[in-house]
């Protein structure tokens, strides 16, 4: 399953980059995160790998994400995996030239498990929770508006 989604952010790109990039903000603009590990080589390079933890309330699970590039100010792609799925993330960020932040997503999922394949037929609930986390960075990195404790 692929989809593509665009926010539109209203800050410079450098101030969007410098908060997204930090991975200290990410339980305010991802609901149900409660911490991170570093486990393979340095913070935020390419080949790096961070286990990522969250409880949306409902169940409590984790993510490895490995880098895959990291060209910043434009570009940041990423692999999340958990058992049975695996996400590329492909995310392109550009200046408008009224200043503000363009910011594109590309994600493709896809699994081994029949469970999650016969879920990738109906994208929405995918969609609705990538616009959701995008949503909620653009909140925290405009105005200050954080997540944390909220679950998903």
């Amino acid at each position: 399953m692929k989809y593509t989604i665009e926010e539109t952010v209203n800050v410079p790109l450098t101030e969007f980059i410098k908060k997204m990039d930090d991975p200290e903000n990410m339980k305010h603009w991802m609901r149900g995160f409660t911490h991170y590990e570093q486990v393979k080589g340095s913070p935020g390079e390419v080949g790096a790998q961070m286990k990522m933890f969250y409880d949306t309330g409902k169940r409590k699970f984790e993510l490895l994400e490995t880098i895959v590039k990291r060209d910043f100010p434009h570009e940041f792609h990423a692999t999340y995996e958990m058992p049975g799925m695996y996400n590329m993330q492909r995310n392109y960020f550009s200046q408008t030239d009224d200043g503000k932040t363009k910011w594109v997503s590309e994600s493709e999922f896809t699994s081994d498990k029949f469970m999650f394949k016969i879920m990738f037929w109906f994208p929405g609930p995918f969609k609705k929770q990538s616009r959701l986390i995008m949503s909620d960075l653009k909140a925290f990195v405009e105005d200050g508006t954080s997540v944390e404790g909220l679950k998903s």
